[in-house]
């Protein structure tokens, strides 16, 4: 903001200086900053769509900030001709959407970068009296602000949705460097967003490239050779077909009594079906560590047997099992009753092109039941097709080299998302601050 808006705020709503735990070096000995209400910063834009004339509706998505309906839920969610009490939002306006998630405790604030377009008027819309503003886009993206919402929110507010009156939120204090600085640390952000959205799509290349190839390593529906094969295998022939029982084990979980959960020492990790989710988040197919772990005593107790080290292991029972979520134990483990797992048959299959063959199949197709589950008995009649073991070697070393390839970017796109959380952390003041 310029330091003309500033002298707007009152001498009540003036704030102490703030000062962030890092400056840039030609700030280092500048004054503290402002804290200054929104509403002496921002208009609010209750400007409504009148007579319809503008159709293109937009949601504000914790994950993707400001997008189009459309495009982000691939249909129309506003009923089209019904959009007359729609508000407008400009280029370059903030939108805060109240509805909370995980990803936005306190729902999102976004600035549309994407063109002119209409939301719901349960959104808040508002737009920055400077047109320098890039500094704020960045403030709103950590939990700054996110105590004071939930300070002013009612208490009756539905558990999805916080219920903020228009005069508490445009109450709500921001921090206000010099512009100087204010365009100093929203230029550094930005070129950090450019380096992270080059490496995100790195990653998505990546994966886009193995999902082509597999496509091409393995036979199609109702073939029995696959279009592309190694130069010592073309004239191998036809692939087997058989069941999944033809070339692996399948292996039940067990359940985990609530008196061990949280138990950190023992001889066996223990994995639940969450752990598989979370290691394939990580962009790594591999289970390496657990929160949980067994005793021999509760080993003996569960009548339980580890399941091996290269098992494959996914979701049973539930909506998981929509999902191609799978991964492969590298140390023995047990895994929970909402889990199964696959071993390879020696000598018919190798540990890393069962995991492919699984990864795959759709399960959901041999699932029963009002809770989708699929049992042993439909996991192990799946039908499969498979080649040589030497050939399958082939196979699975050439993706498994694209796999390192994948962890290796996505670890990185990892490290930059969390050096920009960091860097954040110490380029804002704290939220304690802003708020006194």
């Amino acid at each position: 903001m310029s330091s003309k808006t500033t002298t707007t705020a009152t001498k009540e709503d003036a704030r102490a200086a703030l000062l962030p735990r890092l400056r840039f070096p030609e700030f280092r000995g500048a004054e503290g900053w402002e804290s200054i209400p929104l509403k002496y910063l921002a208009s609010r834009s209750n400007k409504k769509n009148r007579n319809g004339a503008i159709d293109r509706v937009l949601t504000n998505s914790a994950e993707f900030g400001v997008v189009g309906q459309r495009d982000f839920f691939e249909k129309d969610i506003a009923t089209p001709g019904k959009l007359q009490g729609y508000f407008v939002v400009e280029l370059g306006s903030y939108v805060y959407n109240p509805r909370i998630s995980s990803a936005a405790p306190v729902g999102p604030i976004s600035k549309n970068n994407i063109g002119t377009g209409v939301m719901s008027p349960l959104y808040t819309v508002f737009k920055f009296k400077d047109s320098r503003n890039e500094f704020y886009e960045h403030f709103f993206k950590i939990v700054g602000w996110h105590d004071y919402m939930r300070q002013v929110s009612s208490t009756g507010a539905r558990h999805d949705r916080m219920a903020i009156s228009s005069d508490d939120f445009m109450a709500m204090p921001l921090p206000v460097p010099p512009p100087a600085e204010q365009q100093k640390i929203a230029d550094c952000l930005s070129s950090l967003d450019e380096l992270i959205a080059a490496q995100a799509r790195k990653v998505d290349a990546l994966k886009t490239h193995k999902k082509g190839l597999m496509q091409q390593l393995f036979p199609r529906e109702g073939e029995t050779q696959p279009r592309l094969r190694f130069q010592q295998f073309q004239n191998a022939g036809e692939w087997c077909e058989g069941r999944l029982v033809d070339i692996a084990t399948v292996l039940q979980g067990y359940g985990f009594p609530e008196r061990h959960q949280g138990q950190t020492k023992g001889d066996y990790p223990f994995y639940k079906v969450s752990d598989i989710s979370r290691s394939l988040a990580a962009g790594n197919i591999f289970i390496q560590d657990s929160a949980n772990y067994i005793d021999e005593s509760l080993l003996k107790e569960l009548r339980a047997k580890p399941i091996p080290a290269g098992t494959t292991i996914f979701a049973k029972i539930g909506e998981a099992i929509r999902s191609k979520k799978r991964a492969i134990t590298t140390v023995p483990s047990l895994i929970d009753n909402n889990a199964a797992g696959v071993k390879r048959v020696r000598g018919k299959a190798t540990d890393f092109f069962i995991y492919l063959l699984m990864e795959q199949i759709s399960l959901i197709d041999h699932a029963g039941g009002v809770v989708p589950a699929v049992n042993k008995s439909a996991i192990e009649d799946i039908p499969v097709k498979f080649p040589t073991l030497d050939e399958q070697e082939h196979i699975a070393s050439s993706l498994s080299s694209l796999d390192t390839l994948i962890t290796a970017a996505t670890q990185k796109l990892e490290t930059l998302e969390t050096h920009k959380i960091g860097l954040m952390q110490q380029l804002f003041p704290s939220p304690e601050a802003v708020a006194a």
